[in-house]
Formats: structure tokens, C-alpha cells, sequence
């Protein structure tokens, strides 16, 4: 019999997922954010790549000049973004519904980070309202802040 925690980590694995789908499986950090505050869902997300830290439309930014002979070329086109956000939006709106399911607290922001190479999923969970008391904050603010702070760490690798 499956538990919260197993439709919990399987939906935010199914996110994980995506996002390596969406980088044909060649990246070395996938940063995903999630937000839910009243009736809004929000996820983005962004990558470390070859040692730099990219938006999802900059991904063959990290990729020119490492091998010019095997240089891939990424599919960042607007439609296959909006198709990642929608079926990541998706997978969010599933996981509220298995909290309210099984009458758990839906977080209001989650950060995850998943390292390839080690296979590893980690994340940072709020249950409070993050922007939407904020009459200048939006989801969209928060991840820059978020993207910038991680874009500061990786320098410092």
C-alpha cells in the first residue's frame, strides 16, 4: 500500500523527469521551483551545465566552445518550454491533490535540486505564504533570486 511520502517523491520525481527530458539527459544540476499559494501554481526551473548555471532558453549558451565536434544543440524553442511548464504545473496540481488527499499541509514553495551524476534529489520546503502578502513579489522574483544565489555558488565551485 503506497503512503503520502510514495506519491509525494514520486510526483516530485516525475518533475525531476521532465526536466532531464527536457535537457536530453545531459546536464549536471537540475534546479526546479515550485509554488502554490492561493489557487496560483507557479514551477520553473534552470540547470548547471558544463560548470555554468543557465536559464532553460540559455542552455546551448553552456554548451558552445566545450567540444566542437560534438557540440549539441538543445531544443529551447517556446513551445517546448511552455510544454515542460505545463506538464510540471501539472505534476503540482497532483501533488496538492494527494495532500489534500491524505490531509496534509501543501507546501507554499518548494526548491528542489536533483544532481545527476549522483542521482540525488534534494529540496527546501515552505509552508507559508511567500509572495502573495507582498504587493511587489511574484512567484517569477523569487526564482531569479533563487537562480542568481545559485548562479553566485557555482562561481565559487
Amino acid at each position: 500500500m503506497e503512503v503520502f511520502e510514495d506519491y509525494f517523491s514520486g510526483l516530485q520525481a516525475d518533475m525531476v523527469a521532465i526536466c532531464l527530458e527536457y535537457v536530453a539527459n545531459k546536464a549536471d544540476d537540475i534546479f526546479i521551483y515550485c509554488s502554490y499559494e492561493p489557487q496560483m501554481y507557479v514551477i520553473d526551473f534552470f540547470y548547471k551545465i558544463n560548470g555554468e548555471v543557465v536559464h532553460k532558453h540559455q542552455l546551448n549558451k553552456a554548451v558552445k566552445g566545450v567540444d566542437s565536434q560534438n557540440n549539441q544543440i538543445y531544443d529551447v524553442s517556446r513551445g517546448r518550454q511552455k510544454t515542460a511548464l505545463r506538464i510540471g504545473n501539472e505534476e503540482l496540481k497532483l501533488i496538492h491533490k494527494k495532500c489534500k488527499e491524505y490531509k496534509k499541509e501543501m507546501p507554499t514553495e518548494m526548491k528542489l535540486h536533483y544532481n545527476v551524476k549522483q542521482n540525488s534529489l534534494k529540496g527546501e520546503y515552505k509552508y507559508e505564504l511567500v509572495y502573495s502578502t507582498e504587493s511587489e513579489l511574484l512567484p517569477d522574483d523569487i526564482f531569479e533570486l533563487w537562480f542568481k544565489e545559485v548562479k553566485g555558488i557555482a562561481f565559487k565551485n
